[in-house]
């Protein structure tokens, strides 16, 4: 039998060797650097002309991948915005804050077992940069509440120097002021480290697009015609900001990343040619949503690959490698608070588990093998459409998808099937039972309701 002091020693060289490995590491990039972190709603894999799109033109990101890194193996931590966004900002997969579908009404929440709002008593990704010295700033989407909680916080209680966003509540940014406001922030705070969170519309609907756009892509059809119009903007929106960072010197000393909450939209029918949305207005509806997963199984609402797997650009010039494409680093959301903070020497809460791991291996172009697998929950199952899974699990080469009772269950070899067509879980049963395991220790874990810090006044009415 193995001592305990024998099992703690190890386990604090392992720790020191991965503390220095992580020194290392950090001593490849200089400085602190400026954090531009551009989150879209919505956007498939397959929506870059990068990724090979079928008929979207996106040559500003075309061009940040070929200066930076197309990190093509980043997962999100759900298949819908709300959570997906939460584990951004806690570094912990949402179902450890109850957080399992997108905030809506306070009624609604207590029926799901939600709370009203993400908990701002948690560790929180732009208090940690704030509490560094960083100036903190985000423009564009919130959905960490909802419009019709009028008690939930503002952003600025999770961190945040300057906001000006929608899907809150309060007062209700509009959609095309994103970038504008972006860059304001930029120009203000160019002789400071600052952070800011981009989180544009595109492509969610209500789709707003314009006529300048919609006429560069005549020769399509109506639906993609649409949707080509409102990539095309956004894309260009994200040009502006890169050329600011060109135009003020900030370029080489600010990385820049975009990806997605989530997969592509499931395209509507003609009853969905319009939509509607509390805080953004009427617009275009799901009938134009005809994004692409680039081939991958299943879109958003799915815990397949297509609901899950999202573009990742990075760009630093000098410090992230040019035209790189990486697909064998397996990165998640959850991943971003812990290299953001370490980027910034910014010091973890004692006490504070992440549930990502520090990516700054692959970010310089190294060997990054994770370490801790990655879990999800998925409450809005359908088993009439790939929305079946419950539950996912990705450990090494193998991820496991099952139901809720585990009636249904499919095992994927991720080196071998990228895009989860073969369900191997009959081939290899001894696999199945090691990610079962692993699946309901980590279910057994989370809580059993939301937080107080969470809740709304408003239950009281109910």
């Amino acid at each position: 039998m193995v001592s305990a002091n024998a099992v703690f020693l190890s386990a604090l060289i392992f720790l020191l060797s991965n503390v220095h490995i992580a020194a290392e590491v950090l001593d490849q990039f200089s400085g602190r650097p400026n954090i531009v972190f551009i989150f879209a709603d919505d956007w498939g894999y397959g929506d870059l002309g990068v990724h090979g799109s079928r008929f979207l033109k996106t040559p500003n990101l075309d061009a940040m991948a070929a200066e930076g890194t197309d990190f093509q193996n980043f997962w999100v931590n759900n298949p819908v915005c709300s959570p997906s966004r939460a584990a951004i900002m806690t570094g912990q997969f949402p179902a450890r804050h109850r957080i399992h579908g997108h905030f809506s009404h306070v009624a609604s929440h207590v029926e799901r077992g939600m709370p009203d709002w993400l908990d701002p008593e948690q560790t929180m990704l732009p208090r940690l940069l704030q509490e560094a010295g960083y100036k903190t700033g985000h423009f564009g989407k919130w959905h960490l509440t909802n419009t019709r909680v009028p008690d939930a916080p503002t952003p600025s209680v999770y961190g945040f120097d300057e906001y000006g966003a929608y899907n809150l509540s309060g007062e209700q940014m509009p959609v095309e002021a994103t970038c504008s406001r972006t860059i304001d922030f930029i120009r203000r705070h160019k002789d400071q480290p600052f952070f800011v969170n981009v989180w544009i519309h595109e492509t969610h609907t209500p789709h707003y697009p314009k006529e300048k756009y919609l006429q560069q892509f005549d020769h399509l059809g109506e639906q993609e015609r649409v949707y080509a119009a409102v990539v095309a903007e956004a894309d260009a929106e994200i040009g502006r900001i890169l050329n600011t960072l060109d135009e003020l010197g900030l370029t080489d000393n600010t990385l820049v990343i975009f990806s997605s909450d989530n997969g592509p939209e499931v395209e509507g029918g003609e009853a969905q040619r319009y939509s509607a949305d509390a805080s953004t207005g009427p617009g275009l509806g799901r009938m134009y949503s005809v994004g692409e997963t680039g081939g991958l199984s299943g879109q958003k609402r799915s815990l397949l690959a297509g609901g899950l797997r999202v573009p990742f650009i990075a760009c630093w010039p000098g410090q992230v490698p040019a035209g790189r494409v990486d697909r064998t680093a397996v990165m998640a959301g959850v991943d971003l608070l812990p290299t953001f903070s370490a980027l910034a020497n910014a010091s973890l809460p004692a006490g504070f588990q992440p549930d990502g791991e520090n990516i700054l291996p692959a970010l310089a172009g190294g060997d990054f093998e994770r370490t801790k697998p990655l879990f999800w929950e998925w409450r809005n199952s359908d088993e009439f459409r790939d929305w079946w899974p419950r539950y996912g699990v990705q450990a090494g080469q193998w991820r496991m998808v099952m139901n809720g009772d585990a009636s249904r269950l499919h095992l994927y070899d991720m080196e071998e099937d990228w895009v989860e067509r073969h369900n191997l879980a009959a081939a290899h049963p001894d696999v199945v039972d090691r990610l079962r395991a692993k699946l309901k220790e980590w279910v057994a874990t989370l809580p059993t309701g939301p937080a107080e810090a969470g809740l709304s006044a408003a239950r009281g009415d109910l």
